[in-house]
């Protein structure tokens, strides 16, 4: 019977696990969005929420809790300035978990799970694609 076991082992020890869940939130909180398992994405989303709300704490001691939890003071900084102030007035509900694909390999239902008001980035033009000018590859050949 499983009585009180939440979570799920994802086949993965303890320590092993508890890592990946660092990492993920690490980079959904980095990147604003991710691709992973559905299983993964079910499993990190409380994390996620978790560390958001403390960065609309905002206090020494939340920032302290999140350098704990999250790899990178580059990720602590950008979740207490930039995507705190974001989700200042939503009382929870962070993260949306979107299904993508299969997996060719084991056919594992992948989802995308990304902060529900993420910034779009903008592709940035590159200098030879003006309009009027040849790129830079043809602008040497002649025949």
């Amino acid at each position: 019977m499983r009585h009180r076991k939440k979570g799920r082992q994802l086949g993965r020890q303890t320590k092993h696990r508890g890592a990946l869940f660092r990492n993920l939130v690490t980079s959904l909180l980095d990147q604003e969005r991710i691709e992973t398992t559905g299983a993964k994405a079910k499993e990190i989303r409380g994390f996620t929420d978790r560390m958001i709300t403390l960065g609309k704490e905002g206090t020494l001691p939340a920032r302290r809790r999140a350098l704990g939890f999250l790899r990178s003071k580059a990720v602590v900084s950008k979740l207490f300035s930039d995507v705190a102030a974001r989700f200042k007035d939503r009382p929870g509900g962070y993260t949306r978990i979107v299904k993508t694909r299969r997996r060719i390999g084991d056919a594992a239902e992948m989802v995308a799970i990304e902060l529900v008001s993420r910034q779009e980035i903008t592709p940035k033009k590159r200098s030879g694609d003006r309009a009027g000018q040849p790129a830079p590859s043809e602008a040497g050949t002649s025949t």
